[in-house]
């Protein structure tokens, strides 16, 4: 015996065959475009130098440790 539910899902919105689709149709250009130059872009310097990896250079520095920490230096007396 079948559900009377079952008939009911036929009626719903969305469940009839797909229309075809209109071809899409694209303008034909008359003529190719124009390449544009692009600019040279260059490195700017804007906070240390650098290495290869982006990172900034090192440098050895007597008031700090090879940690980046201050050296505390006795009072001198």
């Amino acid at each position: 015996m079948r559900d009377k539910k079952d008939n009911a899902t036929i009626d719903l919105p969305g469940f009839e065959p797909a229309a075809p689709l209109d071809p899409v149709v694209e303008p034909k250009r008359a003529a190719p475009r124009a390449r544009r130059v692009s600019l040279k872009q260059e490195q700017l310097e804007l906070l240390e130098e650098t290495d290869t990896s982006g990172l900034p250079v090192w440098r050895r520095d007597d008031k700090l440790d090879l940690t980046g920490l201050p050296v505390w230096a006795p009072a001198s007396a």
